[in-house]
């Protein structure tokens, strides 16, 4: 019977302490970890909302740049962190497209990390050259197949999800192009408006400068729905290609051991950011939509994009180099 009782009181105070713990997060800074160098759209996305999710938890969240490896570097930060919340990681589809594009990485996407909410949707912009007789997704196609291997297109680099966009294009519409990998994609822009490279698909904010002073032509857009940065623009599905739809989100994640109550609480956090207004307009200008989801849908989309970005992948044949 003392036994018993004794046990009883071990475990009443466990969960006591477990849930002082929780109550009292959080009790120091958070380090957002941004595994891209400053300037691109992770790197904006993530210090909006940093700010903002600091504002909610009533508590500074450090925008922390760890560039490396095309995301991996920073992911591995994140993946080997202790599990409590201190340290959490925005990141873009290379997240689900490393573990099958490259030899080996450091750490076990399913196993290490857990998905606390997929806080943003942003479509691709197909652009093409202004010296091609091109204006719409249609022209393209047709000119791809009356001019076999005519054609390059441009990408952010091997595994990019420009230049997966543009192999899931080849696959679906059976047309030839020859990729031509960048080390970002504003680098592929003089090349795109002199026609060395005649297309790519590129992030808004990326091709926005470009599409404005009208030296690209936007011919589709890859989202469910137009975006209202491009409302003239159809996607390619309008366009006449059925599922195709490819969408640049970004996801904040955690170690995966992270305990159920802060999990649930930063998702709830990163919910109520997102609805900031400041935040909105900000992101809604290059072209990024806020959007928030429940720790199981996370799950789900990290999952399915998994698997969908794997299949292109193989069937491309595409290997990182």
């Amino acid at each position: 019977m003392k036994r018993l009782l004794s046990a009883l009181a071990s475990g009443l105070w466990l969960l006591s302490s477990l849930g002082a713990g929780a109550q009292s997060f959080p009790d120091r800074p958070i380090h957002l970890i941004i595994p891209y160098s400053p300037g691109g759209i992770v790197d904006f996305a993530g210090r909006m909302l940093a700010n903002k999710l600091g504002e909610q938890l009533h508590q500074t969240v450090v925008p922390d740049n760890r560039p490396g490896a095309g995301g991996i570097s920073g992911t591995d930060v994140v993946a080997r962190a202790a599990a409590d919340g201190y340290t959490l990681l925005i990141m873009d589809p290379a997240i689900v497209i490393n573990p099958t594009l490259q030899a080996s990485i450091p750490y076990n996407l399913f196993k290490q990390l857990r998905a606390l909410s997929i806080v943003s949707s942003s479509p691709e912009v197909l652009v093409v050259s202004p010296e091609l007789p091109i204006q719409s997704l249609g022209d393209l196609l047709v000119y791809a197949r009356k001019n076999p291997n005519a054609l390059n297109f441009a990408s952010a680099g091997i595994g990019t999800t420009p230049h997966l966009a543009g192999e899931l294009l080849k696959l679906k519409a059976s047309v030839e192009a020859t990729h031509v990998p960048y080390r970002s994609i504003g680098e592929s822009y003089p090349d795109l408006i002199s026609n060395k490279v005649q297309f790519a698909f590129s992030s808004i904010a990326g091709a926005l400068p470009f599409t404005a002073s009208k030296q690209v032509r936007p011919i589709a857009t890859t989202g469910s729905k137009r975006t209202e940065v491009y409302p003239d623009v159809p996607t390619v599905k309008e366009a006449g290609i059925a599922d195709f739809e490819i969408d640049l989100w970004l996801g904040v994640f955690a170690p995966a051991d992270i305990p159920q109550d802060i999990a649930l609480r930063l998702n709830k956090a990163l919910s109520a950011a997102l609805k900031d207004e400041d935040l909105r307009k900000a992101f809604a200008k290059t072209g990024i939509e806020p959007r928030g989801t429940s720790l199981d849908d996370a799950s789900a989309i990290i999952t399915s994009e998994f698997e969908k970005w794997k299949s292109v992948i193989e069937l491309a044949r595409i290997k990182e180099k």
